[in-house]
């Protein structure tokens, strides 16, 4: 119990763990209190878990306006990918980079907007915003993709040379297919977030604002449920 006490204490000092505890409750709550309210229209508990999850999202709205210097060091470090062997990953991520550090300016000023700091309207900027997630979703999915078919050939090519042992050539093989499920466990969450975001588009895209406040709360707490997972395993192996 004081194990899982300290854990949790751990999570919620560092800001991206943090992120991932309120966006899961944010998430989570949308989802229980859609469920309630989709039953029972006067249910005052699903009303407040919905007025919960609204408070969460512009929380974490708000956090986010100092992401745009750690976002930007992340992209400068990677630069255009010199490191990068394969072609395709090496423009797909700055593509992705790209788009994620557009995102941020463009959601401050919709916030600011919101907020009556600036005099312009919110909408295209939310808009502007949301087609930067999505093209950012997209190109990690397209990535994943990209990245599990060359894993996978990596897997079929890993035999036993005169220099390594038999299990030597197991436990490569057992690190690529731990890499490829982390693969489709990413693709996986991207996917969940990137229905949202097509949710958020405006009306007559695909299925732009279909979705009832359980499903959003659904496929937002999947992918929240992987990044916690994806966070945990990764300490693990640190």
């Amino acid at each position: 119990m004081q194990n899982s006490v300290e854990s949790l204490v751990n999570v919620l000092e560092s800001y991206r763990g943090r992120d991932k505890v309120i966006r899961t409750l944010c998430y989570g709550s949308q989802l229980v209190g859609g469920v309630l309210a989709s039953k029972n229209t006067h249910s005052s508990l699903g009303k407040s878990l919905l007025l919960l999850s609204a408070q969460l999202s512009q929380c974490r709205t708000t956090l986010r306006l100092f992401d745009d210097l750690s976002m930007l060091a992340y992209s400068s470090s990677y630069g255009l990918g010199a490191t990068e062997k394969d072609c395709l990953l090496r423009w797909m991520s700055v593509l992705t980079n790209v788009a994620d550090q557009l995102y941020y300016p463009c959601e401050h000023v919709a916030w600011a907007a919101d907020a009556e700091l600036i005099k312009t309207k919110s909408d295209k900027w939310w808009v502007l915003s949301t087609v930067l997630w999505g093209s950012s979703l997209f190109l990690s999915i397209l990535r994943s993709l990209r990245l599990i078919q060359l894993l996978k050939r990596k897997v079929r090519k890993c035999q036993r040379s005169d220099s390594e042992s038999r299990e030597e050539v197991f436990a490569h093989k057992a690190t690529l297919r731990r890499q490829i499920r982390a693969e489709v466990f990413s693709m996986l969450s991207s996917l969940a977030d990137l229905s949202n975001a097509i949710h958020w588009m405006p009306p007559g895209f695909l299925w732009a604002g279909r979705f009832p406040p359980w499903l959003v709360g659904l496929m937002g707490t999947t992918s929240s449920l992987i990044g916690i997972l994806q966070m945990s395993c990764s300490e693990q192996g640190a």
